[in-house]
């Protein structure tokens, strides 16, 4: 059966590996930038590399055609040099700064486990794309920017009809048909994610889809055992005792049915005591899972809200003595900034740079705050998010203390 991978598993892995890879380069120098070289070079995978170079070209693309007027000869051959020699110029002109590199790095390591994934996708999105048609020699083009693979999409472009524009369905379904029959070509996922798990740990079942839990089957309780009456006690006979002749024979009086003695009370076992725990949990056979272990280990141990209750006072001096921190964005971990992008930036990483750039330039602890409740607050309708604008305004404190 064929492997289902996650989508959402690679976008998520791509965000937190290009946020770590950006607070590396960028962390001593946040208005430092990065020009094309520095561009091919930034991870040591180098389709990562390659697919933020291509992202560029698309964007750009996009540009030059903004430039387009009705009002102008764009077919002339005098205008047709003169912008690709524009286009030659500013593609040795690159220059990236965090907010909009982060999000090109991250849609290429996504790109990268996709392809690693999914080849054919590779194939729809990175070389057809949008084309309606596509010689084999224009699709050729698009393999500059190709490094995982690379050999077995130039092995089908070889086998199409030179010179033939090829329909953009016939092309993807001709490609399927050529990539079962040269399955052993296909470069192995385990590489590409044993490359990126030299920058973030990544396992191949880590991008596995969730398998659905299959639903509790319902059980009928067994019906209860009629309850029977315990046998009444037969009455002991005691021996006749001899009497005279003349006396009439007295009648024995039947004993009573001993009483039967109250249930011993069985005593409740003691509760596990740490060392117990240990040796039961070392002491289990192999064959039992890891969980099941810790869940002896864990036995008898105070909950986690009684740990939180019990350790409130002291986490609270040391909230109050958090130390001071130099720059907000330094302070600011990964997962809280994507908490922070996500719920108060509606997950504009721009914009989430932005504020922290401009909130590190204020001088004072009441005109930061006074532009979170006031500005910030009202531009993003934060009336709910109360929970993450009172995490920032304490960042804030730490800065200015």
């Amino acid at each position: 059966m064929k492997t289902k991978y996650s989508h959402a598993k690679r976008e998520q892995y791509g965000r937190l590996l290009a946020a770590l890879l950006c607070d590396q380069h960028f962390g001593a120098r946040p208005t430092a930038t990065l020009d094309g070289p520095a561009v091919l070079r930034f991870t040591p995978v180098r389709q990562v590399n390659l697919f933020v170079v291509q992202q560029l070209l698309v964007q750009w693309m996009g540009e030059m055609g903004n430039l387009r007027s009705p009002y102008f000869d764009f077919e002339d051959t005098e205008v047709r040099q003169a912008l690709t020699q524009f286009m030659n110029v500013l593609s040795r002109r690159i220059k990236l700064s965090r907010p909009v590199f982060e999000p090109l790095l991250a849609q290429a390591i996504c790109d990268t486990l996709h392809g690693a994934c999914d080849p054919s996708e590779t194939f729809a999105r990175k070389l057809v794309g949008d084309q309606t048609s596509a010689t084999p020699e224009k699709l050729l083009e698009s393999l500059r920017y190709l490094d995982a693979n690379k050999e077995l999409f130039e092995g089908f472009l070889s086998s199409l009809p030179a010179g033939q524009a090829q329909d953009h369905d016939y092309l993807l379904s001709r490609f399927r048909l050529y990539l079962e029959a040269h399955a052993d070509q296909v470069q192995p996922t385990t590489e590409v994610v044993q490359q990126l798990s030299v920058l973030l740990p990544l396992a191949e079942t880590d991008l596995y889809e969730e398998a659905p839990q299959p639903a509790p089957a319902a059980t009928t309780p067994p019906s209860p055992a009629p309850a029977t009456e315990p046998p009444a006690p037969k009455p002991v006979e005691a021996p006749a005792i001899p009497t005279p002749a003349a006396a009439p024979p007295t009648p024995v009086a039947q004993p009573a049915p001993a009483p039967t003695p109250p249930p011993t009370a069985i005593p409740a076992p003691a509760a596990p005591t740490p060392d117990s725990r240990r040796a039961l949990a070392e002491t289990a056979p192999a064959g039992v899972p890891l969980y099941e272990k810790l869940k002896a280990e864990q036995s008898g141990a105070p909950s986690l809200s009684e740990t939180l209750r019990t350790e409130r006072p002291a986490a609270a001096t040391l909230a109050s003595k958090a130390p001071k921190v130099e720059s907000l964005r330094e302070a600011i971990s990964i997962n809280q900034r994507f908490s922070f992008i996500n719920e108060l930036f509606n997950g504009e990483n721009m914009e989430y740079h932005a504020m922290i750039q401009h909130l590190d330039t204020l001088p004072n602890a009441d005109i930061a705050k006074r532009y979170v409740t006031e500005e910030l607050a009202s531009r993003y309708n934060w009336a709910r998010k109360d929970e993450h604008v009172q995490k920032l305004l304490k960042l804030i404190d730490r800065k200015f203390a």
